[in-house]
């Protein structure tokens, strides 16, 4: 179901000054999917139309679909690619990247051993819009272990830009270990590459030598190129959001969005989300320094490279799973999980850059637990569309999609 209500904001300061409710019309959307689906996602093209993609059960294993919405709802699906011995997880999930509507790139995720997280990313290509799809590709070199939490972006003509977390290091020094070097040595790492339309893996790059082992990446592409953002890990166990952005044919060196100070010696499986237009960046992520859960966003007005002060966006008790989108008007969407209660909530609120927020919309009740995995937010000629994953009831899970409008 979903609330037309509002919550209040939290702190008074902010209730005298904030915006309007950011949409109208907030409605479900009947998505073309399977009992059983779940790990939805959402891509826009640079023509505005929205794709769905998400993974549902199969004959084969699993099935990686898809469908564009249309004016008057999604269209029909869509297969990708299907098999067995896929690697379905609440976190890491699949990704569409619609270079252009007719230019689509793809990834999911397959096991590479018995291991319970040794996985590959997979990349396909289509040219005809989604018709048909390449053979899968694997970007990385590096042999066993995790290698997930994809973010994709377009690099310029038939390209996609494509950076992951890459985890060979660290199983290759966890098989030293086993074979008698204690002082093996390993992280997780965050690398990059470019693919070409033949399948080519072009400037490979590692980002970052330790980063967290399990938090989503985000990427978005500003008029300077590409930006970054991920979840860092150092030596003390701080872990802030980081970003890295691409200058001249370069990766920078990741730097912190805003200092939180969160120290924690495990990954809370809680990355951050990005969104840019020309040079405007936004970014918002989930902390928990200091023992209290917040939701912030920062914007930044050079592509990237500074950032303002962070502002704070949830109500007090939030699950953190963040999206973002930019606002024609320059203002953010900021999606998030709130708990309310015994249940939780998947919230939406606006965010301007002079800290002014609006009252928080509440689009539909559901869980706080892993299998209701992290909802999706994405924005087209000024039409918001959410996508998340209805925990199982008494059945299985299955993705509901919702649709609203700018005020």
């Amino acid at each position: 179901m979903i609330h037309r209500c509002c919550t209040a904001a939290f702190g008074l300061a902010v209730l005298a000054c904030r915006p309007a409710t950011p949409v109208r019309d907030l409605a479900d959307l009947a998505a073309p999917v399977a009992d059983g689906s779940a790990e939805p996602n959402l891509a826009v093209s640079p023509s505005g139309r929205v794709y769905l993609s998400w993974v549902e059960p199969a004959d084969s294993g699993h099935a990686l679909r898809f469908a564009v919405l249309e004016d008057d709802g999604w269209g029909s699906p869509r297969t990708i690619a299907s098999g067995r011995g896929w690697f379905v997880n609440w976190a890491d999930f699949p990704s569409l990247l619609a270079i252009t509507d007719s230019q689509l790139v793809a990834h999911w995720l397959v096991r590479s051993s018995g291991a319970p997280y040794a996985y590959d990313v997979h990349v396909a290509r289509s040219s005809d819009g989604g018709t048909t799809w390449s053979a899968p590709m694997v970007p990385h070199t590096n042999a066993g272990g995790e290698h997930g939490f994809v973010s994709m972006w377009h690099a310029g003509g038939s390209d996609a830009g494509l950076v992951w977390l890459d985890g060979g290091q660290a199983a290759a020094a966890e098989v030293r270990r086993r074979r008698g070097d204690t002082a093996a040595v390993g992280a997780m790492t965050l690398r990059a590459a470019r693919l070409g339309d033949e399948g080519d893996v072009l400037d490979a790059a590692e980002l970052d030598g330790r980063i967290c082992d399990c938090c989503q990446t985000s990427a978005a592409l500003t008029a300077d190129g590409p930006v970054v953002v991920y979840r860092d890990r150092s030596p003390e166990e701080i872990r802030d959001i980081y970003v890295t952005r691409r200058v001249n044919g370069a990766w920078t060196e990741g730097r912190p969005v805003a200092v939180d100070g969160w120290e924690i010696n495990a990954c809370p499986v809680n990355g951050p989300a990005v969104a840019a237009a020309a040079r405007r960046v936004v970014v918002a992520w989930f902390t928990q320094a200091a023992g209290e859960r917040r939701v912030y966003a920062a914007f930044s007005d050079d592509a990237g490279a500074t950032f303002g002060r962070r502002i704070r966006v949830d109500d007090g008790a939030p699950v953190g799973r963040v999206g973002v989108v930019l606002a024609p008007s320059g203002d953010a969407l900021v999606s998030w999980l709130e708990e309310a209660g015994d249940a939780a909530e998947v919230r939406l609120r606006r965010v301007a850059a002079d800290s002014k927020v609006g009252p928080a919309v509440v689009v539909t009740r559901t869980q706080a637990a892993r299998v209701a995995g992290f909802p999706r937010v994405a924005l087209s000629a000024g039409r918001l569309v959410l996508a998340w994953t209805v925990p199982p009831d008494s059945g299985p899970t299955r993705v509901r999609t919702a649709t609203a409008r700018l005020r």
